[in-house]
């Protein structure tokens, strides 16, 4: 830890954009009271975002403002943070984190449904079958706080909902 002791834990919620990260945040968020941090919404509402990238049609994002505005909310604590990217956060942010994995079959309907197409729906679907964002969290993190998660069904979520929500409450014990 960075020396300075947080009343609730970080925990950061990664993975290829349509594994279901929002979806599980908000139901974990809701069930400990942790604080949501969707880091794409954040990173608009805090005008983080640069010129428009046309190859993956999507604005750039400014990282470094980005971070600057996160810190003192994350130096808080009691934060569940969702984004596809793990390496652009500092390691001292997380307690534990979560990758969570889907199979490529329904994670190509679901981006389809979103309305990815071409390059950027055949990139995600790359990122997820070589395990890009797994790879990603366990480079940026201790090894021993990265976890992979199956996110293919509801039932999958529920599981993994009721996973972190144990890791909390035992967190809470061991950091009183």
């Amino acid at each position: 830890m960075n020396g300075m002791k947080r009343m609730l834990p970080n925990i950061l919620v990664t993975g290829t954009p349509g594994v279901g990260k929002s979806t599980m945040c908000r139901i974990v968020a809701e069930r400990t009271g942790l604080t949501w941090l969707d880091v794409s919404k954040l990173a608009i509402d805090n005008k983080c975002l640069e010129e428009f990238d046309e190859e993956y049609q999507c604005p750039v994002l400014d990282e470094d403002k980005l971070l600057d505005g996160m810190e003192s909310l994350m130096s808080k604590g009691g934060k569940i943070v969702d984004y596809y990217g793990s390496d652009l956060f500092p390691e001292r942010w997380f307690d534990i984190v979560f990758v969570l994995r889907t199979d490529n079959t329904i994670l190509y309907d679901r981006l389809t449904a979103r309305g990815y197409t071409g390059k950027k729906l055949e990139d995600n679907i790359n990122c997820e079958i070589f395990q890009t964002a797994l790879e990603e969290a366990k480079e940026s993190y201790k090894e021993e706080i990265v976890h992979e998660l199956q996110s293919n069904t509801s039932a999958d979520t529920e599981e993994n909902v009721q996973r972190i929500f144990q890791w909390f409450a035992q967190w809470k014990i061991d950091n009183r």
